[in-house]
C-alpha cells in the first residue's frame, strides 16, 4: 500500500479535493485519502459485475472530484469504458485497483487506467508476502512518484522476518486438523481473527499506518517479489478460473455475486445467501471451510452531507456474502458435494 501513499503524495491536491471509491473496497483506501485532506465518495456498484454503476457515478461526480479508484474485486475485471469516458472529458485520473486480479507478470493492467496498481500481500494471486507494483502511464507522474519513495527509509530486515514467521505459523495452523480445532474453539469470532493474522498492516491509528507505509521496500522482499514473479503458475491460475467456473454452474440461478465480470479468474468465491451463518455452517458440515471474512474488503460510508451517496446495493451485497473454497486444489467431487450442500440449504430456507 505504500505506492497508493507515495501517489497521493505526490499529486499534492487541494484540501477537500474528492476522490471516488468503488462502494467496496479495503477500508485503509479512503482512511488514506482522508489523511492527506481529501474526501471519499463512494461509488455504488452492480451485484453481477461489482463495477461503478452509471448512475451512481454521474451523482458522485462533482467540480471538486479529481481521481476515480475502480477496485476489481475477487478475481474478475470491471469493463473500464465507460469510467474512462468520464474520467478523460473531467480531466479525473483514473486508478485502478487490481489487487484481487493480478494474472501474471506480464499483465500491467488496463492501458485506459492512468494508474494500474497490484499488491502482493500473504493471500495473492503472487503472493511475496507484502510489496506492490505500479504502472503508471504518465512518465512526469511516474518520475514524480520516484522521487517521493526515494526519500522514504529503507524497510528493515527484522519486519520482513518478522512476517516470513507469522506466514509460517499461519500455514501451519491453517491444515486441515488445526484448522478445524481453531475454528471450534474461535466460534463465532473465528473469520475476523483469520482475517485479522493475514492483513500486513493490522487496524491501527491513520498516523501510525502512514508511519509504515512511508518505506521503501528492503531487498530480502524485492528478492522475493522477483522470484514469484519469473516462477509465476500460469496452469495453476487457469484451473483456478476452471474450478471457479464449474462450481458457479452448480449452484442454483443467481447465487453467485460479481459472476458477470470480466475474464474471471475466481480469486475468491462469494456467494450471496439468505441467512450467511446457516449456509456457513451448512457447507462445514460438509467437511468444507466457509467463510463471511476472507478478504478485507468492505462498502465504505457516503460523507456527511451526501445520503444520496450511500452505497445501498453494495452495503446489501455484502450483509449477505459467503465465501465458498473453489480451489483447484480440492479432491476430486468437492465442487459437488460443496453445490448440494448449498442448494440444500437454500432450498430449506426458501421453504421455512
Amino acid at each position: 500500500m505504500s505506492h497508493r501513499i507515495s501517489l497521493l503524495s505526490t499529486l499534492n491536491l487541494p484540501p477537500g479535493s474528492e476522490v471516488m471509491f468503488s462502494a467496496v473496497t479495503h477500508p485503509d483506501m479512503p482512511r488514506l485519502a482522508m489523511h492527506h485532506g481529501l474526501v471519499p465518495m463512494p461509488v455504488d456498484l452492480d451485484r453481477g459485475t461489482f463495477a461503478p454503476r452509471p448512475d451512481a457515478l454521474t451523482r458522485a461526480l462533482t467540480p471538486r472530484t479529481r481521481i476515480l479508484v475502480v477496485a476489481h474485486l475477487f478475481g474478475g475485471l470491471v469493463d473500464l469504458d465507460l469510467a474512462w469516458e468520464m474520467c478523460e472529458s473531467r480531466g479525473v485520473l483514473l486508478v485502478e485497483d487490481c489487487a484481487q486480479a493480478f494474472r501474471g507478470p506480464l499483465d500491467t493492467g488496463n492501458p485506459l487506467a492512468d494508474v494500474s496498481m497490484f499488491s502482493f500481500g500473504m493471500l495473492k494471486t503472487a503472493t511475496a508476502l507484502g510489496g506492490a507494483l505500479f504502472t503508471v502511464r504518465n512518465a512526469s507522474l511516474l518520475q514524480r512518484m520516484r522521487d517521493v519513495q526515494a526519500a522514504w527509509p529503507p524497510q528493515r530486515r527484522p519486519s520482513h522476518l518478522k512476517r516470513l514467521a507469522q506466514t509460517s505459523a499461519f500455514i501451519a495452523l491453517t491444515r486441515p486438523a488445526p484448522y478445524a480445532l481453531l475454528a471450534r474453539a474461535a466460534g463465532d469470532d473465528f473469520d475476523r481473527k483469520i482475517n485479522s493474522a493475514v492483513r500486513a498492516f493490522p487496524a491501527a491509528g491513520t498516523d501510525q499506518l502512514v508511519g509504515r507505509l512511508e518505506q521503501r521496500p528492503g531487498a530480502p522482499l524485492l528478492r522475493l517479489l522477483e522470484r514469484r514473479l519469473k516462477n509465476f503458475d500460469y496452469a495453476r491460475l487457469d484451473a483456478r478460473a476452471m474450478s471457479g467456473e464449474r462450481l458457479a454452474a452448480m449452484l442454483p440461478p443467481g447465487m453467485h455475486i460479481g459472476g458477470r465480470a470480466l475474464d474471471h479468474t475466481h480469486w475468491l468465491f462469494p456467494v450471496s445467501a439468505p441467512d450467511p451463518s446457516r449456509l456457513i455452517d451448512a457447507v462445514r458440515a460438509a467437511g468444507f471451510d466457509a467463510a463471511r471474512k476472507a478478504s478485507s474488503v468492505s462498502a465504505i460510508a457516503a460523507p456527511a452531507g451526501r445520503p444520496d451517496l450511500e452505497p445501498l446495493l453494495a452495503r446489501e451485497a455484502m450483509s449477505r456474502l459467503v465465501f465458498l473454497p473453489a480451489y483447484p486444489e480440492l479432491p476430486s467431487g468437492s465442487l459437488e458435494r460443496i453445490a448440494n450442500a448449498v442448494a440444500s440449504e437454500v432450498y430449506a430456507n426458501a421453504a421455512a
